[in-house]
């Protein structure tokens, strides 16, 4: 639960903390690295703004980065540009309390709630609610903050709330992006562990624990060299009340650029998830970012299935932006497709359609969501694909079987079959309804 702001009496015991970790040299050199301070506004961090006030229903939204004596509006939505400096004293902003702290910073009513009552800035600019995450360097240091502030008091939803968190973290990994793109170009190459490093920053570093729900993941690497980041992706996250959002998609191509939409893609899914219930709507709204955000025209697939887990099982729907399709496991070990046709996003893609399918899966069945890495792997040219029809006899084979065993089944099938050759990325991810005990 994110905290609320009280009405607790803080006195001025932040005071010199605050002083302390503002003016901390290795966060300050951490603002300096990420080249923000006193930069043109950016296309990327003003549509980050753009839906942060689409999702909360704020009045402007601000990524903010603070040197020792000033927060600086890298981004700033809502407001007429020509009005301000783009800055404001650090001291007479709240974004001060972000760094200090290190922890969200939700104030309903600006006028009352003690941390921030008090600031001058509230008064002038006419601020009654604020609500604030930080924004992270990849050392963990405090850059700045982003936030939205509306002019009247006002509640804000948890789910607003989590999405607002979530473009905070969205912001934090594109600085981080970029600076190591900066520092490999200045090395004159990127290194074949740099990519890797980008890669696996895109993934989850472990999937959830879901009460109703027995979920693994598997993320098997190409032979890569150099950039030859590939856009495979999966994520599992709760959206709201007692339903999750699962999702797998493959970006087109190969590189940074791939990398970089494979991170919008992701960021996107999660913040469009906690808005929409039906999951052919979310990845419209995937289209729509990666068609505006767009640095080359590349398209990517993706399988979204929107989850409800409950005692007697798991019910869901799903949407497929020209993805494989998924595959559902039964109890009994019968193996079936899940048809949900659909195009692409992205790209040159002008008449996007997607369908969305509703199933079911009673205790001991299994969802399998995948990247055609693990369809297409042979052992080389010549050789043949693993393919469909062996990859859902694979899936047979592990009736009874955990999420866990279940994908460390297929991994070691398709090495096999490969004979340790990969010339794709593969993502695997299972999502089971225990059985009955």
């Amino acid at each position: 639960m994110t905290p609320i702001e009280t009405t607790r009496d803080p006195t001025t015991s932040h005071t010199a903390a605050v002083s302390d970790a503002v003016s901390d040299p290795q966060r300050i050199a951490a603002v300096t690295a990420s080249g923000l301070l006193d930069s043109l506004p950016d296309e990327f961090f003003d549509d980050l703004a753009r839906l942060a006030l689409t999702i909360t229903g704020a009045r402007a939204a601000f990524l903010t980065v603070a040197d020792t004596e000033r927060a600086f509006w890298k981004s700033a939505i809502g407001i007429d540009p020509d009005a301000a400096a783009r800055e404001n004293p650090l001291s007479d902003s709240p974004c001060h309390l972000l760094i200090t702290t290190r922890a969200p910073l939700i104030a309903e009513d600006a006028h009352f709630a003690p941390r921030v009552h008090g600031f001058e800035v509230l008064s002038a600019a006419r601020i009654g609610a604020w609500a604030g995450y930080p924004v992270f360097s990849t050392e963990g240091h405090v850059l700045g903050g982003f936030y939205v502030i509306d002019a009247h008091p006002r509640p804000f939803t948890t789910a607003q709330l989590q999405a607002l968190q979530t473009v905070a973290r969205a912001a934090s990994s594109e600085i981080a992006l970029r600076q190591a793109l900066a520092l490999a170009r200045d090395a004159g190459s990127a290194s074949a562990a740099l990519a890797r490093t980008l890669q696996d920053n895109l993934l989850p570093p472990r999937l959830p624990t879901v009460a109703g729900l027995d979920a693994a993941a598997i993320y098997l690497a190409a032979d890569v060299t150099g950039t030859d980041i590939v856009g495979d992706f999966y994520d599992l996250f709760h959206t709201r009340g007692k339903n999750w959002c699962a999702v797998m998609g493959d970006v087109c191509g190969k590189g940074i650029e791939a990398a970089k939409i494979t991170a919008l893609a992701h960021y996107t899914i999660r913040t469009e998830a906690t808005q929409h219930p039906a999951p052919a709507k979310i990845l419209h709204r995937l289209h729509e970012a990666l068609v505006e955000q767009r640095t080359d025209d590349r398209f990517l697939s993706a399988a979204l299935a929107l989850l409800r887990p409950g005692p007697d099982g798991i019910t869901g729907r799903l949407s497929s932006a020209g993805h494989p399709p998924p595959l559902i496991r039964r109890a009994d070990g019968g193996v079936e497709e899940v048809h949900c046709p659909g195009t692409l996003v992205g790209g040159f893609i002008d008449d996007v359609r997607l369908t969305e399918t509703r199933f079911r899966l009673d205790p001991g069945d299994a969802l399998l969501l995948y990247t055609d890495g693990i369809t297409e792997a042979r052992a080389g040219r010549g050789h043949p694909m693993f393919g469909e029809e062996r990859l859902a006899e694979t899936l047979a084979e592990t009736r009874g079987s955990d999420a866990a065993s279940t994908v460390e089944h297929l991994s070691r099938a398709v090495a096999a079959h490969a004979r340790g050759h990969a010339c794709d990325d593969t993502a695997l991810m299972l999502l089971r309804a225990p059985p009955i005990s």
